[in-house]
């Protein structure tokens, strides 16, 4: 009886995956397999899905382990904070690593390309494990997953340098030197210890480009060097400060990235 009330109530989910097409698919899935599960949003990069994720704590996140940005591996780290019930499906087309890693878990997987019997399945496990997350298991797991999987064969090598401009004039920055990047419409602001200067670039293009275990989302708007941080405080809201080493202003975190800094 238990099993049937929970299939038959209302779902909530997040459904995280950078590339357009694959997220449509999935999301079309779902709908056939599970007409109870209603989408909530739908994130194309890992900062949209943290963001999204704490607005809405649904009941199931379907994350591509592999996102521009934060890892859907990272997304679910935060989890632990920012939405403890919420139960974890991670979306991956590494076959032998998942297995391997996920065949004792109690974290559901699926490969791509979604196969509709295999989603059947993972719908019916997640309707009879109910509406609570295991944050330990899911701990353990996303530590697991961060030692065994391969890096990315068709990834590029990250940005060294910015043409970036200053005025009339046009600087050659050196992205080590970057304290942080800001959103400024359809550009970004590059600033570092000597000023600042504008970049031709979206931040979420942006993002992409930059070394992942160097320079994280803390904000909607803002990238940050890891290097250039100081010091990490939190308010009673949740919400972070960081105190750059290069720079007298401060950066705000916005509460679902503070999970970010936890062990920091």
């Amino acid at each position: 009886m238990k099993n049937a009330a929970m299939a038959e109530r209302a779902w909530t989910a997040v459904v995280a995956e950078d590339e357009a097409l694959l997220r449509q698919a999935l999301v079309d899935r779902l709908h056939e397999a599970w007409p109870q599960l209603r989408v909530l949003a739908e994130c194309g990069d890992g900062a949209s899905a943290l963001e999204a994720l704490a607005e809405h704590k649904p009941d199931v996140a379907f994350l591509d382990i592999r996102m521009p940005g934060l890892t859907g591996l990272e997304v679910a780290a935060a989890l632990v904070d920012t939405s403890p019930r919420t139960q974890v499906v991670f979306v991956t087309a590494y076959d032998q690593y998942a297995i391997d890693a996920f065949e004792h878990g109690a974290i559901d997987y699926l490969l791509k390309p979604i196969e509709p019997a295999r989603l059947a399945a993972t719908v019916q496990r997640l309707q009879a494990r109910g509406d609570t997350g295991d944050s330990a298991a899911l701990a353990a797991l996303v530590e697991k997953l961060g030692n065994v999987l391969p890096p990315r064969h068709d990834a590029t090598p990250p940005l060294t340098w910015l043409t970036a401009s200053a005025g009339r004039e046009t600087r050659l920055i050196l992205v080590d030197d970057v304290a942080y990047f800001r959103a400024a419409d359809k550009y970004t602001t590059v600033v570092t210890a000597e000023g600042e200067a504008l970049l031709r670039t979206p931040i979420r293009d942006l993002l992409a480009a930059l070394d992942p275990n160097v320079f994280k989302q803390v904000h909607r708007s803002t990238i940050v060097n890891l290097k250039a941080i100081a010091g990490v405080t939190r308010d009673d809201s949740g919400r972070g400060t960081l105190r750059l080493k290069s720079r007298p202003e401060t950066l705000v975190v916005s509460q679902p990235f503070m999970a970010l800094f936890r062990n920091m």
